[in-house]
């Protein structure tokens, strides 16, 4: 039976560049292993947004699996509280909390500066402390990536995600109730927004953060709020996954596969970030396909480039995952002399949503995706980007055409 693995460069995707020639950095980018996989595989496009979504992580990865998204989207926040083992009951309201900076009316970045998950944890803990109730909770996540859980909360907010804001007046994007019965959660809400503000700006960390030129956690942003959603295991949908694994350094990814009926991997050294441990992540993956018929593989690196704004970053971070990530991985399943369980691997290979450098967040455009096995018969396609793969011989796919397309090599 085949195996399969999936490969996804989270928000490679991109447009033209006027500094690259009018390339996109996929088409730029030193990348011989993705171009391999799409001169010996075939090629073809993929909406992971479906009409009147927000071109949100959660969207595109679930997507990209095969869920329905009028059927099981509920935001980030219920997918964080799964990755992190927070149990939600009948009526909790779920959010993303991240911590920001503000500089004055405007919110600086999504990310403050690349907070490191020990900072985070002493600022939940403190939030907790000082603006936690029976019905409030705060729960550390990773780095800036936090949850806040609000006991009988209304899920009827617009919110906006404060990577989509970056120099922007955060006041102009403050959570709204859509409709009357939410208005004591956004007013709940707005509260411990601003009194957050009061009590991070006078913290020692943010203070010891400013001496050093860092900028400080100084608010938080709740956002992508919902319920528990109800989404069916991927082994009840499709038989040829007995077992699978997702592998990941995000907390949504992770709740994404917990929800999916996949055991989490956490590689040591994987960050999420430029800095991330590539060759650990191929080689948790390859140790995984040994025991595993189904490997969700994601690389946060290259989005968070895109966030911000740093076009040789994100070349870096996509040649990173082809010569560090997909080569080891092809050496170990075309190359090995004795390939036992990994003789037959089916991969795909693809982000989840652009993340254009120019723009600094997500967009909603198909994203170009690769599918090689063993004997399958190649395409016209010779290399893998956003441009080449409109050639290719799956056309353009939506919904759960790609899953099952994949599930069935």
């Amino acid at each position: 039976m085949m195996k399969h693995l999936i490969i996804l460069g989270d928000g490679m995707a991109d447009w033209p560049c006027d500094e690259l020639g009018g390339k996109t950095l996929l088409q730029y980018a030193d990348t011989p292993h993705f171009d391999w996989l799409a001169k010996h595989g075939r090629n073809g496009l993929l909406k992971t947004i479906p009409d009147g979504f927000h071109p949100g992580s959660e969207v595109a990865n679930s997507s990209i699996l095969g869920y329905d998204q009028h059927l099981v989207y509920e935001g980030r926040g219920p997918l964080e509280a799964a990755s992190i083992g927070v149990e939600l009951a009948e009526g909790d309201l779920a959010l993303r909390c991240n911590l920001v900076c503000l500089d004055g009316d405007l919110l600086k970045n999504h990310s403050c500066g690349r907070l490191e998950t020990e900072e985070g944890d002493v600022l939940m803990r403190f939030l907790q402390e000082q603006l936690g109730s029976e019905r409030v909770h705060f729960y550390t996540g990773v780095q800036y990536r936090h949850l806040l859980v609000i006991k009988g909360g209304n899920k009827h907010l617009r919110s906006t995600p404060p990577h989509d804001i970056p120099l922007k007046p955060w006041r102009e994007y403050m959570l709204q109730a859509e409709c009357p019965e939410a208005e004591e959660t956004a007013k709940l809400l707005t509260d411990l927004v601003l009194r957050s503000q009061e009590l991070l700006a006078n913290h020692p960390l943010n203070i010891e953060r400013q001496k050093r030129g860092m900028d400080a956690a100084n608010c938080i942003w709740p956002w992508g709020g919902g319920y528990r959603p109800k989404m069916t295991p991927l082994t009840e949908t499709y038989p040829q996954i007995r077992k699978g694994a997702v592998i990941t350094a995000v907390d949504l990814i992770r709740g994404i596969g917990r929800y999916a009926g996949l055991d989490v991997i956490n590689v040591p050294g994987a960050t999420g970030l430029w800095d991330t441990d590539f060759r650990a992540k191929a080689e948790a993956a390859i140790k995984a396909l040994r025991t595993n018929d189904f490997v969700y593989l994601h690389v946060e690196a290259s989005d968070e480039a895109g966030h911000d704004g740093d076009l040789h970053m994100k070349l870096g971070c996509i040649e990173h995952i082809d010569h560090l990530l997909l080569a080891p991985i092809m050496e170990a399943l075309l190359s090995s002399p004795s390939k036992g369980e990994l003789e037959r691997v089916s991969i795909a290979l693809l982000p989840d949503h652009p993340t254009p450098i120019r723009l600094r967040t997500h967009t909603a455009e198909p994203i170009p995706f690769c599918i090689y096995h063993p004997g399958i018969e190649p395409d016209s396609v010779q290399t893998f980007d956003e441009i080449a793969a409109k050639d290719g011989a799956y056309g353009l796919l939506q919904g759960n055409q790609f899953i099952n397309l994949f599930m069935n090599s």
